[in-house]
């Protein structure tokens, strides 16, 4: 037995939770992975495997009871997110974006407003979140986007850029600049936006280098009008909510990135077991058993992190910044560094598009880039460190 094969019989799941992952398993199996190479190659938005992800009810994880959902654990819906995206990358952020969006209005909207506007995704319909812009993209109060109250409703003007899932949410979380605040942080608030609102203009979807079949899209909001209904929180709470939801999103991306990273090295491992060189498997020269030892190290204490962190939330601690930093930046590296290195260990083969790991490799890069990219992980990391 693998020593990941032992963490994952180590990990403790009531029946629900047990029953869920098999047939998430067992989803990825049939439906999610063969459909992966197509969905890369044609850049297509994979509906199949969204209605299969729904046909399973998987938004219903992080949703409450009372607002249609089966309000289960974060560590579930993180493996869940993993083994989605080891089977398909671009399907895992379609599902990852759909948390990510709502779980703000979970934890931030009022009863009202999740009697509203939640039920839709439950249902299976899908999420967006907006805050990065040309001018604001790590640093988001340099967000412009505007809202003016006007009456009952709040108007909207601006424009943001990659937004994941952009041009097909039902439901788009976006944060934007009330007007008459002038400071550039208090200012900064954050509202549901439903689909159909006139003004509302997806400009263009991006040609990407991976995850080609998650859409990203650059949308422009001219005198969009929203009710005042669909504020979370007051004017001026965005930045608090913001920095509140990325330490959710960014354990999520580290579920995403470490599932890229298994396909990787589960790829690498089947391949160095079967080829030959010099009469020699490639897994029997010293060298390749050094690396394989020090990457499965590092997903080992990877994964054992993220289940760390996740026990951290689920208990209802507030204060785990710097832990979902060091969980997404060490799982994105790993991302990488595993899917570099399963190209490297494939020879010639691994550089043609007719192996997954040429896909991989692809796919791994963004990771380290969204939700923060890793340089700013490292400074809030290292900076939390200086004393007062």
């Amino acid at each position: 037995m693998s020593v990941f094969e032992q963490l994952e019989r180590g990990r403790t799941w009531d029946e629900n939770e047990a029953l869920i992952l098999a047939q998430v398993d067992r989803l990825c199996a049939e439906i999610i992975a063969p459909n992966a190479a197509r969905i890369d190659e044609t850049g297509e938005f994979p509906w199949d495997n969204i209605r299969a992800i729904n046909e399973l009810g998987l938004n219903t994880i992080f949703i409450p009871e009372q607002f249609g959902g089966a309000g289960m654990s974060f560590r579930l819906y993180l493996a869940v997110m993993k083994r989605i995206s080891e089977a398909c990358a671009a399907t895992g952020i379609i599902f990852g974006t759909n948390f990510h969006a709502m779980k703000p209005l979970v934890e931030f909207g009022t009863d009202e407003q999740r009697e509203r506007l939640l039920p839709c995704i439950a249902e299976g319909g899908l999420a967006s979140l907006a805050i990065t812009e040309e001018a604001a993209g790590s640093d988001a109060t340099g967000m412009k986007t505007r809202f003016t109250v006007d009456g009952d409703d709040i108007v909207i003007d601006g424009a943001k850029i990659f937004i994941t899932s952009g041009d097909v949410a039902d439901r788009i979380l976006l944060f934007g600049k009330f007007a008459g605040i002038e400071d550039s942080k208090k200012a900064i608030s954050v509202l549901v936006l439903e689909k159909g609102a006139p003004g509302f203009e997806v400009v263009r979807l991006e040609n990407k280098m991976g995850h080609r079949g998650s859409s990203t899209a650059a949308l422009r909001l001219d005198g969009v009008r929203v009710p005042k209904a669909n504020l979370i929180g007051s004017p001026g709470d965005g930045l608090r909510i913001l920095l509140a939801s990325l330490n959710r999103s960014r354990p999520s991306i580290a579920a995403h990135a470490l599932g890229i990273a298994m396909a990787a090295f589960k790829d690498m491992t089947a391949y160095m077991n079967e080829r030959k060189q010099s009469g020699r498997r490639i897994v029997d020269f010293q060298g390749n058993q050094f690396l394989l030892a020090d990457l499965a190290t590092d997903l080992a204490m990877a994964d054992c992190w993220l289940d760390y962190l996740a026990n951290l939330i689920d208990g209802g601690a507030k204060d785990f910044g710097v832990e979902a930093s060091m969980a997404k930046m060490r799982a994105s590296d790993l991302a990488m560094r595993a899917a570099t290195d399963a190209v490297q260990m494939h020879g010639g083969y691994g550089y043609c598009r007719d192996l997954r790991v040429e896909r991989l490799m692809r796919d791994a890069k963004i990771t380290q880039i969204w939700e923060g990219t890793n340089q700013v992980h490292r400074q809030l990391i290292g900076r939390s460190f200086a004393t007062k």
